[in-house]
């Protein structure tokens, strides 16, 4: 697994000042996985299972650059019944931002308490961030499989299953798969790159 080193040592004034702007960019690029969450099928290996659709819960942790901003965080992402729920900590499990919603109203409260709230994910990322994130993207490809209904270059390993996935302008690099306890293959770890922007994930659970 991964470890994301901290970042050196600023003055008191210009710390806290990147530390808020750090826990913002990293909720909002986490809450690119929300949207589209609609269930799909998993690449799996040969004999495997299919994975049965429906609600989820993943733990894990991810690091995401967008220039000189950067962010290490665990993550505890919730799917269900049309609502997702999200919550960021620090590596040393300190809150950093708390996300929730549905198809017509989404919330972000970082840690200081500040709230900012939108109508979907799509328009809460681009207030955020001021620059595109594959929305409807992710959250296909954090499940191992493209977006639906655009055009996409998958490679395969010898398992069978999907290697790099190339979609919408972003390459996305499976480094593991791991088998759960119902036998599906979900993946582990996987590098997502943009020019300018790089966000690695490591799941620890799914459910």
């Amino acid at each position: 697994m991964h470890r994301f080193r901290e970042p050196a040592r600023r003055s008191l004034a210009r710390e806290r000042s990147l530390a808020r702007a750090s826990a913002a960019f990293g909720a909002l690029a986490a809450a690119a996985f929300l949207a589209a969450c609609a269930p799909v099928a998993l690449q799996r290996a040969p004999g495997a299972p299919a994975p049965a659709p429906g609600s989820f819960d993943i733990t894990g942790r991810l690091s995401a650059r967008h220039g000189g901003d950067a962010l290490a965080a665990n993550f505890h992402w919730r799917h269900g019944a049309g609502r997702d729920e999200l919550d960021l900590a620090s590596p040393l499990g300190q809150a950093l931002a708390s996300l929730s919603g549905d198809a017509g109203n989404v919330r972000l409260e970082t840690s200081d308490g500040r709230v900012t709230t939108a109508t979907d994910w799509s328009a809460l990322t681009a207030q955020g961030l001021g620059w595109p994130l594959p929305v409807e993207g992710l959250a296909f490809w954090i499940q191992g499989a493209p977006r639906t209904g655009a055009q996409s270059d998958i490679e395969t390993g010898s398992d069978g299953r999907i290697a790099v996935l190339r979609q919408d302008g972003w390459t996305i690099v499976y480094q593991a798969f791991a088998q759960v306890a119902s036998g599906d293959w979900r993946p582990q770890r996987m590098t997502l790159s943009y020019p300018d922007v790089e966000v690695r994930i490591a799941i620890d659970t799914w459910q």
